[in-house]
């Protein structure tokens, strides 16, 4: 789909309703711009529940309590810096 909105002098542009609609953009939502050379491309940034699942966590890790991965995390940290 292809919609075109006018960006007013104050750098503004108002989200035409069809993509509004499209993304399930509401009032408060945040957006991630991606300028791709010649065009910048505009997207919904997903709350942190949708993000559930999108990282692969490999088998032998998967189960491990959170508090074991942030001990390994700080572990790991702080051998790199020395």
């Amino acid at each position: 789909m292809d919609t075109r909105a006018r960006l007013t002098s104050k750098g503004q542009v108002t989200i035409p309703k069809s993509v509004r609609e499209s993304l399930g953009l509401r009032e408060g939502d945040e957006l991630v711009f991606r300028v791709e050379q010649t065009r910048a491309v505009v997207a919904k940034t997903p709350g942190f529940l949708e993000l559930a699942g999108t990282v692969p966590v490999p088998s032998d890790k998967r189960g491990t309590p959170w508090d074991e991965v942030l001990r390994r995390t700080r572990r790991e940290r702080a051998r790199l810096r020395h």
